[in-house]
């Protein structure tokens, strides 16, 4: 990836998505226990599914919009942000490695937009990434570093081929993953990146591991 592909991906990620963090509230209305809110959503869906805007993965799919609205409705987010911030890999909802960094950004927990911090050596298996914050309390919140000797140990560098092509895109798209599920593990709602699932699709092919243990060692992680 050359040089001006690679600033346009890094200014995607400043892009700030301002979202309100799940919380689980027991008897409370959604399209799945309130007839009339499913049938509005799904008249909605519909309606997504015809736009030529929306995503390929969306398109003509009235149950992946219709997905896509009830997660919109659950993080205080467009329909249309959520389809734009997110693929579909091996049939699973995935977020964006960028959506990940502006999702932190935009949740109220950190005073200013978080940074990636540089370890090591660029060229060398040490060179890696962590993200860092300030939360609103002064205190610096630094996240797991991810290193090329990291993404070989797990297997991640030589199973997909985007890890060499786009090595420091791929360690800053993991290190925000991770930051994300260990310190606002609300907004990832349970969901792998499009970069995580596609190592684990990799992994699934070569390794003969099945998608359950791929996860439990992501989890792991």
């Amino acid at each position: 990836m050359n040089e001006e592909k690679i600033e346009n991906v890094q200014n995607e990620e400043s892009t700030e998505l301002t979202v309100v963090e799940p919380k689980v509230v027991p008897q409370v209305a959604s399209m799945w226990n309130n007839t009339k809110m499913f049938n509005m959503s799904y008249k909605m869906a519909g309606f997504l599914a015809q736009s030529d805007l929306i995503p390929q993965a969306y398109k003509g799919n009235i149950g992946n919009c219709l997905i896509a609205i009830d997660i919109s409705n659950r993080m205080g987010l467009s329909p249309m942000v959520v389809m734009q911030n997110s693929q579909v890999v091996r049939g699973k909802f995935s977020w964006t490695g960028s959506a990940c960094k502006a999702m932190i950004d935009g949740c109220g927990r950190f005073r200013k937009p978080t940074v990636y911090r540089e370890v090591g050596e660029r060229g060398t298996d040490s060179w890696g990434f962590y993200l860092e914050g300030e939360d609103r309390y002064g205190n610096v919140v630094k996240g797991v570093t991810v290193n090329v000797a990291m993404s070989k140990a797990e297997g991640w560098y030589n199973q997909n081929p985007k890890w060499k092509s786009m090595t420091e895109l791929m360690l800053k798209y993991r290190a925000s993953a991770f930051f994300m599920r260990t310190e606002c593990a609300a907004l990832a709602m349970g969901f792998l990146t499009s970069e995580e699932n596609e190592d684990i699709a990799y992994a699934d092919k070569t390794s003969g591991a099945t998608l359950s243990e791929m996860l439990d060692k992501e989890g792991a992680n």
